[in-house]
């Protein structure tokens, strides 16, 4: 017979037949089919390559954090029955200054306690619900291979608790949630959270970890509307939320809650959304992402400015940083930054490196009200809705901080406004002239030339309804009584009065 080349499909053939073989003989007990489906999945990171078999030593309690802080990296190279206990509470807590929410929440927290496990570990799930529980409760932890990723096997009266065991097959980050109808409204009350399934290797080391989440709320109540605020059905349903959040509260993560980090550290953020409507748009202004790993998962992509977080989605971003300053995080559907809360900082302490950056640190009138001390503003914003009054003191304080964040930008932080473009405050006739008049300006905004002090302005003032009658009380109340200013009062009931009789002109919030 002739010698004969074998067609490259042929010999693909014959490497085929020996690799199986090889399993074959390598395992003769088990099924050639599946044992080649295990080892593709094996190769491809899959559910399979996660069951490192039972679990070796004694049952270990999970330490579990409250954000923004992380448990410690797992330390270990074999599965552990790992022991999760997590408790269930509903409590009533500040949702931004003077404004409180009744949150449901995972662990007395929104949102909910850091879970952290390792790849094919066995998790034996405790879930208590707190006896001064209004409602029955769940939780559906997206870490889980099985039906209803536990919410089937732990819906639990309030007073009860409840108890399910998984193996964690798949190494990523993940969200869990409440999964009890109305899944919606439990979700938007906070109770949402991540868990960590970290490889058997275990992460890279970095300086600091940080636990980042964002959810919306919908209240009754505009933004920043005063005293306590019940959840707005109608609201959460058309996705129209009053307030998007980082860490369950507006002053969650700026000031003296502000992450820290110095120049040089390597930073690993594990960002979640809870929802449970809006995708996150998440930023960090003033960094790139060297790494994001997206919705959670084992791949990465470089030099991401920013990244879409989903509702019920994760991601891990890294990234080192250079030089001192103040980073901010947001989420770049912009609005919600500078209007809803979404918005927190990063301080990074160290030397200057003016080879990276010449700048400066955060500019006061770019972030506003969110880089000062909120204190004395939910303290007078208290005092308005539970008694009715405030001494002029204190509206002056209040208005100090709301009139850097809102009106600065044009008029300056000494009231001198800019040349030619738009007015002053200080000393200004037009303004000084008909308190009345300011009020309407503030609600409708102005369009069209005016004179001021005898110099003609022809800008625009855009409509700030957007404020509560109290907030724009105090800005006028602060501006009346500085910079030389004669002095005089605006109450919140001269607004609402105003705001009432008033039709609001097109761009007006309300």
């Amino acid at each position: 017979m002739k010698n004969r080349k074998l067609s490259s499909s042929a010999a693909i053939g014959v490497v085929l037949c020996l690799s199986f073989s090889l399993i074959s003989c390598d395992t003769p007990s088990r099924n050639n089919t599946n044992l080649a489906q295990e080892r593709i999945l094996m190769e491809t990171g899959g559910s399979a390559a996660g069951d490192f078999g039972p679990p070796v030593g004694e049952p270990i309690i999970a330490t579990l954090t409250s954000a923004p802080d992380v448990p410690p990296p797992i330390d270990r190279n074999t599965p552990a029955k790992l022991i999760v206990n997590l408790e269930v509470r509903e409590l009533e807590m500040p949702i931004s200054e003077g404004v409180m929410y009744t949150f449901w929440t995972f662990g007395g927290t929104v949102p909910g306690s850091f879970i952290r496990v390792r790849q094919g570990d066995t998790i034996e799930f405790h879930l208590a619900n707190h006896p001064s529980s209004k409602m029955p409760h769940n939780i559906d932890l997206h870490a889980v291979t099985g039906s209803g990723g536990g919410a089937s096997s732990s819906f639990t009266a309030p007073g009860h608790e409840s108890q399910f065991t998984f193996k964690a097959l798949n190494q990523g980050l993940f969200v869990y949630h409440c999964a009890t109808a109305p899944v919606g409204m439990h979700i938007a009350n906070g109770m949402y959270g991540l868990i960590l399934v970290e490889p058997p290797e275990g992460l890279p080391p970095v300086d600091r970890e940080y636990y980042v989440m964002q959810g919306e709320f919908y209240t009754v109540g505009k933004y920043r509307e005063k005293g306590h605020q019940e959840f707005d059905m109608q609201k959460a349903i058309e996705e129209n939320a009053t307030y998007v959040l980082f860490n369950g509260s507006e002053g969650a993560l700026v000031g003296d809650n502000a992450l820290r980090a110095n120049v040089g550290d390597t930073i690993r953020l594990f960002v979640g959304n809870g929802g449970p409507n809006l995708v996150s748009s998440f930023h960090v202004i003033g960094e790139i992402f060297d790494k994001v790993f997206t919705e959670g998962g084992t791949h990465y992509q470089e030099n991401v400015q920013t990244t879409l977080v989903p509702a019920g989605g994760s991601a891990i971003t890294e990234f080192r940083v250079e030089v001192p300053g103040t980073l901010v995080i947001v989420d770049h559907s912009i609005f919600r930054a500078f209007n809803k809360g979404a918005l927190g900082m990063i301080k990074v302490d160290g030397p200057e490196n003016l080879a990276v950056y010449t700048g400066k640190e955060v500019d006061s009138v770019y972030l506003g009200d969110k880089v000062k001390d909120l204190t004395a503003v939910a303290e007078v914003a208290t005092a308005y809705s539970t008694t009715g009054e405030v001494t002029i003191a204190q509206q002056i304080a209040a208005g100090e901080v709301l009139f850097a964040g809102t009106c600065s930008v044009c008029h300056q932080l000494d009231g001198s406004g800019l040349a030619t473009v738009f007015p002053p405050l200080a000393g200004a006739d037009f303004f000084l002239a008909d308190t009345t008049r300011a009020i309407d300006i503030a609600l409708n905004g102005l369009m069209g030339p005016v004179t001021v002090n005898g110099q003609s302005y022809d800008s625009v003032m855009p409509p700030m309804s957007q404020l509560n009658d109290d907030e724009i009380a105090n800005i006028l109340t602060y501006s009346l009584n500085s910079w030389g200013n004669d002095g005089g009062r605006v109450t919140r009931e001269d607004v609402a009065e105003r705001r009432a009789s008033t039709e609001r002109p097109p761009g007006a919030a309300h």
